[in-house]
């Protein structure tokens, strides 16, 4: 087997100039942010790339391969982190990929880079600069600012090679229900309901969850019908669980981080959409990924309770959707970037 590759880098070298992104956000944001950030890599090849993200994304900052360096920022949730503790000589060049406010912008500025680029505070002189649009989709959104600075990015290159591990449940389906936060976490009794329709009709069925899940994940699987060999929470290592996505004969999640997932390796996928419509953080479109929701009015993505819109989506409906996915069978996935 193949040795993992290495990773970026943990702090510049001085040697080159630097061009210094910012995207401290958590999986599900870097997954997104993944055609943006090669736009750059490749934009400025005579440049060191440094991406500032929390250092728990070390893995999987590595497997995007959009890098030069990890400049790893304090776990602080999503707010905006400090850069204090930047090492090296101003940046030659800040790109805001965080947010619209001026907060990112500032902890940017306050590095003193030869130029800054960010929705918050266009350049005055650039002819057209790009303004923000909250219908837009995550994607779209900061390919389309890189490119009115003349740095083309298309939002298609998603894709990230699988992990040197072997997956720990091959062929399996896989249900995920957890989310960080409970407005985007769907009825455990429903994902079980899900996971027992899947079963009944003879596919393998693993449920899986990070660190915290467990008694979540255990829940549904035993109201599944599962047992525990079945249930992966709180053990995968995030390369584990790419690997177990990427192997996967089809994801049905919320709209989370492995979500994101699906769509960097390819792997079929049923995603349920709540507080945040599809159009703005869904797959991108194509028969590989279906996406449930049900229109309304937008909710809040963080809340403490799940959004009545995903509790409009009943578990008859997934478990139709994710068999009507299956017998579509697993088409081959392309080899490069694109999806």
């Amino acid at each position: 087997m193949s040795e993992t590759p290495p990773g970026p880098r943990t702090a510049p070298s001085g040697d080159r100039p630097a061009v210094l992104v910012l995207r401290a956000l958590g999986l599900g944001d870097l997954l997104a942010g993944v055609p943006a950030l090669r736009a750059v890599r490749r934009a400025f090849p005579q440049y060191e790339t440094v991406l500032a993200a929390p250092g728990s994304l070390a893995p999987a900052v590595r497997a995007a391969g959009a890098a030069d360096v990890h400049f790893a920022t304090p776990e602080n949730g999503r707010q905006v982190p400090s850069l204090d503790h930047w090492p090296g000589p101003p940046p030659a060049l800040a790109i805001d990929l965080h947010g619209n406010g001026p907060l990112s912008h500032d902890v940017l500025a306050a590095l003193r880079p030869g130029r800054t680029l960010s929705f918050a505070r266009p350049e005055a002189a650039h002819p057209d600069p790009p303004r923000w649009r909250r219908d837009e989709h995550e994607r779209q959104r900061w390919c389309r600012f890189l490119t009115a600075y003349g740095i083309p990015a298309d939002p298609a290159e998603v894709r990230i090679p699988p992990p040197v591990v072997p997956s720990p449940a091959p062929g399996a389906v896989v249900v995920h229900p957890g989310a960080e936060s409970a407005a985007r976490r769907w009825p455990a009794d429903r994902y079980a309901a899900v996971a027992a329709a899947l079963r009944k009709a003879g596919h393998r069925v693993v449920v899986s969850g990070g660190p915290g899940e467990e008694e979540l994940c255990a829940e549904v699987a035993a109201r599944a019908g599962l047992g525990p060999a079945d249930v992966l929470a709180g053990t995968l290592s995030f390369d584990g669980l790419s690997a177990l996505v990427a192997g996967a004969a089809l994801l049905v999640s919320g709209d989370t981080g492995p979500a994101h997932l699906a769509v960097a390796h390819g792997t079929r996928s049923v995603t349920l959409f709540g507080p945040v419509a599809p159009a703005l953080w869904g797959p991108p479109p194509g028969p590989r990924h279906t996406v449930l929701w049900h229109p309304g009015p937008p909710g809040d993505p963080h809340g403490s309770a799940p959004d009545p819109l995903l509790l409009r989506i009943g578990a008859d409906e997934v478990a139709r959707g994710a068999l009507a996915a299956l017998r579509h069978g697993d088409p081959a996935k392309e080899v490069a970037g694109h999806v």
